[in-house]
C-alpha cells in the first residue's frame, strides 16, 4: 500500500539564462516530496533552497504579492501562459493540477519586447512606457466624495471596471503567435475612456499608446484570440475592437 502521506516527485525542465547576451539552455531538475498543497512559486522556492544547500545558483523568478493582483509571476507552463487552469496567475496555480511523476517544462515569456534578464525574469518595462504615453486625467475631480456625484452609466462604469482589472503580467504577449500587446493597450485605453474624467485627454491617449506600443516592436493583432483564453482576469477580446474604433476615429480628427 502506497504511502498517503507522501508527496509527489516531479522532473523540472528549466529555462536557464545567465544574462541577456546568452544562449540560454533547458536544465533538468529533481524534486521530491511536493506537496499539493504548496504553489507553483513555493514549488520553485523549495528548488532554491535545494540548489542553495547544493552550493548551485538557485533559478531567477519574478514574484511579488502572491495573491495574484501584482501580475509579476510571468511563467510558461507546459507552453501555457500562468499554466493550464483559466484566470490563474502562477502564484495561484497550486501542484494539485499536477500529478506524481509529471514532467513539468518552465519557460519565460517569449517576445522581442520582452527580453529576458536572467533564467525566468525578462524586462517588462515596454508596458511601463505605453502607460507613461497615456499620460494621466488632468481634470480635476476632488475628493472621493466629489468624484462619485458624476453621473456615469452603469455600462459605461462596468466596461471600465473591467478593463481595470488588467494587472499587466504580459500573459496576453506571450500567448499570442505575435507577440501583440492589443489586449493590454486596449484594457488600459478603456478604462480612461469608458469615464466622463478621461474624455479630455481620450483622443491623445489612444493615439500617444498606440505608438508607443509599435515603437517598443510588439506585433499586430491578428485575431488569434489567445491573449483573452490566457488573461488571468478576463479581460475580452472585444476590447480590442473598441480601441481599435477609438483609434481611427480620433486619428480622422486628428487629420
Amino acid at each position: 500500500m502506497s504511502d498517503e502521506s507522501s508527496g509527489m516527485h516531479l522532473t523540472l525542465e528549466i529555462w536557464r539564462q545567465d544574462d541577456a547576451d546568452d544562449r540560454g539552455r533547458m536544465e533538468t531538475y529533481h524534486l521530491d516530496d511536493v506537496s499539493p498543497d504548496m504553489s507553483f512559486l513555493e514549488m520553485l522556492d523549495v528548488l532554491n533552497e535545494q540548489l542553495i544547500s547544493g552550493g548551485r545558483e538557485p533559478v531567477a523568478f519574478d514574484h511579488d504579492c502572491r495573491e495574484g493582483i501584482c501580475g509579476a509571476c510571468s511563467l510558461v507552463i507546459d507552453g501555457k501562459a500562468h499554466g493550464a487552469d483559466a484566470e490563474t496567475t502562477v502564484c495561484q496555480l497550486h501542484m494539485r493540477r499536477f500529478k506524481d511523476g509529471d514532467t513539468i517544462h518552465v519557460e519565460p515569456w517569449r517576445a522581442n519586447a520582452f527580453p529576458v534578464v536572467r533564467d525566468l525574469v525578462v524586462d517588462r518595462s515596454a508596458f511601463d512606457r505605453i502607460i507613461a504615453r497615456g499620460g494621466y486625467v488632468s481634470v480635476g475631480t476632488g475628493s472621493a466624495p466629489d468624484a462619485n456625484a458624476i453621473p456615469v452609466p452603469k455600462d459605461r462604469a462596468e466596461s471600465s471596471f473591467e478593463a481595470a482589472a488588467c494587472i499587466g503580467c504580459g500573459a496576453c504577449v506571450a500567448a499570442c503567435p505575435n507577440a501583440s500587446a492589443m489586449l493590454f493597450v486596449a484594457a488600459k485605453i478603456a478604462h480612461l475612456s469608458h469615464l466622463p474624467q478621461g474624455a479630455p485627454e481620450r483622443d491623445r491617449r489612444v493615439l500617444a499608446m498606440v505608438d508607443q506600443m509599435d515603437r517598443e516592436g510588439f506585433g499586430n493583432c491578428t485575431n488569434h484570440f489567445e491573449c483573452g483564453a490566457a488573461c488571468p482576469k478576463g479581460i475580452e477580446v472585444e476590447t480590442i475592437a473598441r480601441m481599435n474604433r477609438e483609434f481611427l476615429s480620433a486619428a480622422l480628427r486628428e487629420r
